[in-house]
């Protein structure tokens, strides 16, 4: 009995952490990534801008 409520609550528990790791992977990859420019590119831009 005691061995049997231990084993539900344990399989529970890893059926819990395995969801909770799937979310924080989905919403991983869902996230949009963006990177910066690099300032040099920047600074072609505004000085073709200005000629």
């Amino acid at each position: 009995m005691t061995f049997t409520i231990v084993m539900l609550i344990s399989v529970a528990i890893i059926i819990g952490i395995a969801a909770a790791f799937g979310t924080a992977i989905s919403k991983g990859y869902a996230y949009k990534h963006t990177v910066d420019p690099h300032p040099e590119d920047e600074e072609e831009e505004s000085s073709n801008e200005k000629s």
